[in-house]
């Protein structure tokens, strides 16, 4: 693939463009698909709801664990051969994976073909390291701001799409994926520079690309054992939300594709604004450790509502204050960091990515193995038992949280 863009990339908007592009696609792609899980998982199954759910929380595994074994592999390969083509090719997979998808008649092809879509969709590390390539380091905090940015906007999109993409047909939505990727691919093939110059090239190794090296780290972070328990809870707690956020809705209140996309929309940009706006003054209000009890006690809240609530109108006009909880997770952030040395903020990011992926693995088995039970016929119906099972895991993460308050952190 030829360089067709300027000599100097970090004076062109294009590939600056091309790459928050990528990173919005990449959210969109997970947020897509949640509001046609249920409809989609039962016609190609043929099975009833609560058994559909489980192959959901299958498939959302398989993204996850593609993304977990992947993004590390990913990373090193624009290590020895460039971004430019780790991320072109990434793309017009991703195309055709979504076109794949788009004409799935069996569980199985979803399911291999969802693995593929969690491979193309780790190049999270890549665009950083494009980012990183093409900005001087006063300019590296604003520029990677906007692949948050952009990674946001996408995951609130990606619900409202796939929502509104249903009322079409059930395959619309991965069609409309397919066509974006594609013509991102063709965007970024004429505007994308080459920023990882030939001496700065490493050798592929598998050793650098083993996704287990970060668990390596904890032994190395000893006083942040308890906190990274809790951060092992916290995280899985919240997987309830795209594991049965779709399946809940509509076995609970009979929601549409449209009117989960909406809900989940509402709920994202709920947490942005209270991620964005609350947790600062929070935190000088009250102090980290308080912010974060206070942030988990929300939480504790929002989940047992949502397990017994029967309204699904009330259950909009909580988001928001459900949303509230999201101080917590900046808050339990900033407490790690402060406990961890200065020469190990790094592997403590490490094994925070690599306890977060590992809860996008087992979250989705367990919330949809939850749901299932519950929504079985003859048994007991309470659709909202993943998030009553969610509830019990955030108090246990607050009473190890409160044990570490009593240990005294390295100063």
């Amino acid at each position: 693939m030829t360089q067709t863009t300027p000599a100097n990339p970090a004076t062109n908007p294009l590939a600056l463009t091309f790459i928050l592009l990528t990173v919005c696609l990449d959210a969109i792609g997970i947020g897509l698909i949640f509001p046609v899980m249920p409809d989609l998982m039962v016609e190609v199954t043929g099975l009833s709801l609560s058994e559909a759910a489980l192959w959901g929380g299958a498939i959302t595994a398989s993204f996850a664990i593609m993304q977990f074994l992947f993004g590390p592999v990913v990373g090193n390969l624009s290590d020895r051969f460039g971004r430019r083509p780790v991320l072109l090719i990434s793309m017009t997979v991703m195309a055709l994976d979504y076109a794949i998808m788009g004409l799935a008649a069996s569980v199985w092809v979803l399911l291999v073909a969802r693995a593929v879509s969690g491979i193309t969709a780790a190049t999270h590390s890549t665009a950083n390291a494009f980012i990183a390539d093409i900005s001087t380091p006063d300019q590296r905090a604003k520029r990677f701001g906007l692949i948050g940015a952009a990674f946001g906007v996408g995951f609130v999109l990606g619900p409202i799409a796939g929502g509104l993409l249903a009322g079409i047909d059930s395959r619309a939505q991965f069609w409309a994926a397919a066509a974006l990727a594609g013509a991102n691919a063709v965007f970024g093939f004429f505007v994308l520079p080459e920023t990882l110059a030939p001496q700065n090239r490493r050798p592929f190794r598998w050793s650098r690309a083993n996704p287990l090296s970060s668990f390596a780290a904890i032994r190395r972070l000893p006083t942040l054992g308890p906190l990274l328990v809790v951060a092992f809870i916290y995280a899985l707690t919240f997987t309830v939300y795209p594991a049965v956020w779709s399946y809940y809705g509509k076995a609970a209140f009979g929601w549409s594709a449209g009117w989960i996309g909406i809900s989940l929309a509402i709920y994202g940009i709920s947490l942005a604004l209270v991620q964005s706006l609350l947790v600062a003054p929070s935190i000088r209000m009250f102090g980290e450790k308080r912010v974060f009890i206070i942030g988990m006690c929300i939480e504790v809240g929002a989940f047992i509502f949502l397990g017994l609530t029967t309204s699904g109108l009330l259950t909009l006009l909580m988001t928001p204050i459900t949303a509230l909880g999201g101080i917590a997770g900046p808050a339990l952030q900033s407490l790690q960091s402060r406990r961890a040395p200065a020469d190990q903020q790094g592997e403590l990011q490490g094994v925070l990515t690599s306890l977060n992926a590992l809860t996008m693995v087992l979250g989705p088995l367990m919330m949809t193995w939850v749901f299932g039970v519950f929504t079985a016929p003859g048994s007991i119906f309470l659709p909202g038992a993943p998030f009553l099972f969610a509830a019990v895991l955030m108090v246990a993460a607050v009473i190890v949280f409160v044990a570490t308050l009593r240990e005294k952190a390295p100063q």
